[in-house]
């Protein structure tokens, strides 16, 4: 495995670190692989090292490379939760997607080298790593991204994402705004204010913008998340169902926020721990095996 960082749009805060699988000549023998980018999540305040590496590793061992994407978060994640919070404007939306869309670009720059498929790259994310990737699902194609880096909507298409207890509308998570308060650190990093208005919050709801060129999506939560409603999940479902776009939905009774793989290997408290909902690497598996398929087996 070749395993290397580097700095997106010239921002060390913004980096992607690959994990790439060596080539076999006894399994693709020269043939290109899938990839998967992988946003973590962190309430757009940090990127969580829970939802990183370990998840790269996950995706490594199905034959997968996969790419860690550090995007943008507020001021680089090193504010202090005691202070006034002033307007970041490195982390304001549409920045957190752009991340997105230069890695999908390094990437395809280097996937002559990498040997990386650009047709099977998809997007994995959490939280606010996972509204994040859903949003990149939606904009993909729009001006906002392709007029920024001036290269067509085919170098930046995703072929999948997968999302663990994102959020697909943010109308519905501060309810027309009654939730908003002064101060409030996550609306300030994505919007630039405490108040977002109601447009703000449209343009950050991915369920509402689901298109024909929208990817196939795999999601998956828990009933019980107290920080994410699963309604969140199941409003994207059903957008994707109303758009006639693939997908795969799994909700998990028991368990709270943010379980990452849900093992050992990714937690920090016996609470994010569950056997049940571990099994989510195990769904997947098969559903991207159908999707974006490591090898194209011959008889």
């Amino acid at each position: 495995m070749f395993v290397e960082k580097m700095i997106l749009r010239n921002r060390e805060d913004v980096t992607l670190t690959s994990y790439i699988l060596d080539d076999s000549k006894e399994i693709l023998k020269g043939k290109k692989r899938p990839g998967m980018i992988i946003c973590p999540g962190g309430a757009n305040l940090f990127c969580s090292d829970r939802e990183a590496e370990a998840v790269a590793l996950r995706y490594a061992g199905m034959g997968y490379h996969a790419f860690v994407l550090r995007y943008s978060v507020y001021q680089q994640g090193k504010f202090d939760r005691n202070a006034t919070f002033e307007v970041d404007p490195n982390s304001v939306f549409p920045n957190p997607m752009l991340d997105i869309a230069a890695a999908m670009l390094y990437i395809r720059d280097h996937n002559e080298k990498w040997l990386v498929d650009m047709d099977k790259v998809g997007i994995c994310g959490f939280s606010a790593g996972g509204h994040n990737a859903l949003m990149y699902s939606v904009y993909w194609d729009k001006d906002i991204i392709t007029s920024y880096f001036d290269r067509p909507a085919s170098d930046f298409k995703p072929a999948v994402a997968v999302v663990g207890y994102g959020y697909g509308d943010y109308v519905a998570m501060r309810k027309g705004g009654k939730l908003c308060t002064p101060n409030n650190p996550i609306d300030i990093s994505l919007f630039g204010t405490s108040f977002p208005t109601l447009e703000q919050m449209e343009s950050a709801s991915p369920c509402r913008m689901v298109s024909e060129n929208t990817p196939p999506m795999f999601l998956w939560c828990t009933s019980q998340d107290e920080l994410v409603p699963s309604e969140q999940t199941l409003i994207m479902g059903l957008a994707l169902a109303r758009r006639g776009i693939d997908y795969e939905i799994h909700v998990f009774e028991k368990g709270k926020h943010g379980y990452s793989l849900a093992d050992q290997s990714t937690a920090s408290h016996d609470y994010q721990i569950s056997e049940s909902v571990a099994k989510w690497t195990d769904l997947v598996k098969p559903w991207l095996y159908d999707h974006i398929p490591v090898n194209d087996l011959e008889d």
